[in-house]
């Protein structure tokens, strides 16, 4: 089965942030280090098929409507020393941790679908399930209560990537790993930075792009990130990770692909001014990622 098509924003965030003293089932999960990036989606695929086979509303919950112990033990470690060096601010101390917190992501994804579907298709759902709408949103609020900070460490993107996102980190510290083809799960292309340099970025990106679009488009999801990256501790580590999405291009085009660099260049097409520049730039962008968007909606 293959990995979700979904990518991935995480923040990895130093033991001691997540209580101290750690619960001793986090410091077993940690030096343990049983998940790491390559397994988290099929974690998550795991749960979601399980908790559809019991009949449970969420994910990664018991049948009392309880966060399972995975609450606490489904984690992905850090070393700092994976983490580039920072201008603004360095990764750790470690070991950097990134709860997966599964049952509140759904639930906070669940809480969306339930305030945007269409009516109709909203009470199929909640008639297919035989709960009410105050069940749901009861349920889910406690969900959200498992997190550990003020906001959850992963932000997760379908067939995409917002390209907003691109905006903090080094293009130049891209990493590549093919395997031994599509399906291998060792495939892999991602960035970090640290959470410093990352919000350093953010706010001098956003200004610019406030500056040039106002508060919509790509200045409101920046602006949304930058708000996220304020929940965390000054030492943590930032991680985009195009997550399964390396399952649906060759190899060729994984180590061809540059759209970290043209976003960068977009901004700088920005700050002078060139206006023929960007209209070529957002065409290739445009055009590469447009594949995905019509792969979407023909699943």
């Amino acid at each position: 089965m293959p990995r979700p098509f979904a990518a991935y924003l995480r923040v990895y965030e130093p033991l001691l942030a997540l209580g101290d003293p750690p619960d001793e089932r986090l410091l077993e999960a940690v030096e343990a280090a049983r998940l790491d990036r390559s397994a988290a989606g099929e974690r998550e695929q795991a749960l979601w098929l399980k908790s559809q086979h019991v009949g449970r509303l969420l994910p990664a919950e018991l049948a009392d409507g309880r966060a399972a112990p995975s609450l606490v033990t489904d984690v992905l470690v850090l070393d700092p020393e994976d983490v580039p060096e920072g201008e603004h601010g360095d990764a750790g101390p470690g070991p950097l941790i990134c709860p997966m917190e599964i049952r509140a992501r759904s639930a906070a994804a669940l809480v969306t679908f339930l305030g945007d579907a269409h009516p109709t298709l909203r009470n199929a759902v909640l008639d297919a399930g035989g709960a009410s709408l105050d069940m749901i949103r009861s349920r889910a609020k406690s969900a959200i209560g498992d997190l550990s900070a003020s906001a959850s460490h992963t932000l997760s993107t379908t067939w995409t990537v917002p390209l907003p996102w691109f905006v903090l980190f080094d293009p130049g510290m891209r990493r590549v790993k093919l395997g031994k083809g599509r399906d291998d799960p060792e495939r892999e292309v991602s960035w970090r930075v640290s959470i410093a340099d990352a919000r350093h970025r953010a706010r001098e990106v956003g200004d610019l792009l406030e500056a040039t679009f106002g508060d919509s488009g790509p200045g409101r999801v920046l602006l949304e990130t930058r708000r996220w990256l304020d929940s965390f501790h000054p030492g943590s580590a930032v991680e985009l990770d195009y997550g399964g999405l390396v399952q649906l291009f060759a190899d060729s085009i994984l180590q061809a692909d540059t759209t970290a660099e043209e976003v960068h260049d977009i901004l700088d097409a920005l700050r002078t001014g060139n206006v023929d520049e960007l209209a070529e730039l957002f065409a290739d962008l445009r055009d590469f990622w447009g594949d995905l968007a019509a792969r979407e909606r023909a699943n």
